[in-house]
């Protein structure tokens, strides 16, 4: 009998889990299969994690690990494969049933013909909106020309691993957790199984543009040598500036050269900041990884639950 888990992150969530709950059980039995649901807790604002103990478990067994606080969807899907290594493979998947769960069956047929990663992805980015979609999209360009492990755009954390890949994912000690990088980099044979975007349920994503954007950042920095361009970026300016106000000068355009070079001179001090910015940015999450500070801090958990 194999034993199968699936990890639920959640966070504000409360109206969700429930509903989430009722479908997922639809496409959890089999003869051969023991599987649970893992429901980790990331440090909601209103009822998710009483809303997780309140349902009524039927067939499938609920476990819950509640963290501390609230440290994001990446550390609460490590906490989920931390606590999961018993297992012979797990599924990640959210709980607002926009990734649904009637793609398990198909995953598990994939695993049972020696797949050991089956994600999933949607066809389009019809329906979201539309600013987002559009950086979403130069990130993915931007990325994956910068990076020896490219990465699938519109690729979701939706996904079943095998034991060795959990194992894999584990060993990574990366402070500051890309999930989505860390799988490409692992490796192992893997399938996509494609699907049309689904709305929300109820409430709304708790990634604001900010996170985002501070996510694809993190994610460049992790895998990609984008961060080499800067220095070009930096040459290409001063050379500019150089060519433009010799030309200046040899023109006798006294008064516009001075003019320019004060604009050039402005434009020297904006990238600086920026530069400056993304090196003093960079130190810090350095130093993040040198303190190695724990990933997540678990606050509560089932009773049942042996927990790391």
């Amino acid at each position: 009998m194999m034993k199968a888990r699936l990890i639920v992150p959640a966070y504000n969530e409360e109206e969700n889990v429930g509903i989430f709950y009722q479908e997922a059980i639809k496409y959890l039995s089999y003869e051969d299969i023991d599987f649970d649901i893992l429901f980790v807790n990331d440090g909601s604002r209103d009822h998710t994690l009483e809303a997780v103990k309140n349902i009524e478990a039927k067939d499938i067994p609920i476990k819950y690990i509640s963290l501390s606080r609230n440290f994001g969807k990446e550390s609460a899907m490590h906490a989920g494969l931390v606590n999961s290594q018993d297992k012979d493979f797990i599924i990640i998947v959210d709980c607002d049933l926009q990734q649904p769960p009637a793609l398990i069956p198909e995953m598990i047929e994939y695993y049972r013909e020696g797949y050991k990663i089956i994600y999933t992805k949607s066809k389009t980015r019809d329906g979201e909106p539309r600013l987002r979609r559009l950086f979403a999209n130069m990130f993915y360009k931007i990325y994956n020309i910068y990076t020896e492990r490219p990465l699938i755009n519109g690729a979701k954390d939706y996904q079943l691993m095998d034991k060795q890949v959990v194992d894999a994912f584990i060993k990574i000690k990366d402070n500051n957790r890309f999930v989505k990088g860390i799988f490409s980099w692992v490796g192992f044979k893997r399938k996509c199984i494609e699907f049309e975007f689904i709305p929300r349920k109820h409430g709304k994503t708790s990634w604001s543009f900010y996170s985002l954007l501070k996510y694809a950042f993190n994610g460049m920095n992790q895998f990609s040598t984008i961060l080499l361009v800067l220095p070009v970026l930096s040459l290409i300016l001063s050379l500019l500036v150089f060519i433009t106000d010799t030309f200046l000068f040899l023109n006798n355009m006294i008064s516009l050269s001075t003019f320019i070079l004060t604009l050039h001179l402005g434009l020297i001090m904006l990238a600086l900041s920026i530069f400056s910015y993304i090196i003093i940015y960079l130190l810090y999450q350095n130093r993040k990884q040198v303190l190695q500070r724990p990933v997540y801090l678990i606050e509560e958990a089932s009773e049942d639950l042996q927990v790391e």
